[in-house]
């Protein structure tokens, strides 16, 4: 099929949206509605700053070409111009063009394509509040609660037991939010494609890589250099685990062989699952007493008897889980 034709089945499709509906830009993950199509070009409104900017079909036919005349009939998407991303957006709206977000391509497809990077601000507003089944928010909830209650721009002034119920729930929020991070980062890996930063409403992330090195073994490690004509002599080390070997079964002391530095530090010793059902129940209350007929009270409530049906599952004692403070000792 034509570029023209397909031209004038993506100027419909564009007249269709919503006039409120957003697009977003499939990398940097820009925001921008289309306010005005024309015969030669497509007129678009950045949400995020105050700029418009015309696509001209040209362009749109240059992006059309390049996909066409793959293989496959896929475009990877770093291979764009960094000002380019608006137009693969706007063209996944034809129905037989597709992003991939994942596989990181724009596609021409023989058959009818499901996948749109539209949104509009109704579907926000209508999107309805649910508990998530996550151990990070039944601890980040009671951090809160406490946080409210006590003044924490003065720590010195708040009693010690409080000060403790304070470092257990920040131990158990950074336990549960790194492993949370963590499954989080995952899906974001697999789905950058680039080197450029992508941005979200709060902030940006970027891939990034760290090299690391082991040695291979000994044996293939020194007879590499001995041919390289370096001695044996120059890169043999003392070994920790046969000085200790050696401690075993001679007078020398600790001290006579390695410099010791002591760090003190605050370790979490227990946590009192039977204490933070209570305050669960606590803040239930304190939220009938005060707008028993404000509806998202009401969700709020009804959010936190499940969080209590779920407590014991959903916290664990970790002894590992401390605050360092550096003490150096002889």
């Amino acid at each position: 099929m034509s570029f023209s034709v397909n031209w004038h089945t993506l100027l419909e499709e564009a007249d269709e949206l919503p006039s409120d509906a957003v697009l977003v830009t499939p990398l940097s993950h820009t925001p921008f509605r289309i306010s005005e199509t024309q015969e030669h070009r497509i007129i678009v409104d950045y949400v995020e700053k105050d700029e418009t900017r015309p696509l001209q079909r040209e362009q749109f036919e240059t992006l059309f070409r390049r996909v066409h005349d793959e293989p496959n009939q896929e475009f990877a998407l770093d291979r764009l111009p960094p000002d380019a991303e608006p137009f693969a957006t706007v063209w996944s709206l034809h129905p037989r063009i597709e992003i991939d977000e994942d596989a990181g391509i724009i596609r021409q497809s023989d058959l009818e394509t499901t996948t749109q990077i539209a949104t509009t601000g109704d579907e926000d507003k209508e999107t309805e509040r649910t508990e998530p089944d996550l151990q990070v928010y039944s601890d980040a909830l009671l951090l809160t609660d406490a946080l409210e209650r006590n003044d924490v721009d003065t720590f010195g002034d708040i009693e010690t037991d409080t000060l403790v119920d304070l470092y257990t729930m920040l131990s158990d929020v950074q336990r549960s939010a790194n492993d949370l991070r963590k499954e989080v980062a995952d899906v974001i890996l697999s789905r950058l494609h680039h080197d450029q930063p992508v941005s979200g409403q709060f902030g940006s992330v970027q891939r990034t890589a760290r090299r690391q090195r082991s040695l291979k073994d000994e044996e293939t490690v020194l007879n590499a250099l001995e041919a390289a004509g370096v001695d044996r002599e120059r890169v043999t080390s003392v070994d920790r685990d046969k000085v200790d070997d050696a401690l075993e079964v001679t007078e020398l002391s600790e001290a006579d062989l390695y410099d010791i530095e002591s760090t003190e530090y605050v370790r979490k010793a227990d946590v009192d699952e039977e204490t933070k059902e209570t305050r669960l129940q606590g803040l239930k209350d304190r939220l009938v007493a005060s707008d028993a007929d404000n509806g998202e009270v009401q969700q709020l409530q009804d959010e936190i008897v499940e969080l209590e049906e779920r407590i014991e599952e959903l916290t664990s004692f970790d002894s590992g889980a401390s605050y360092h403070t550096s003490s150096a000792t002889e």
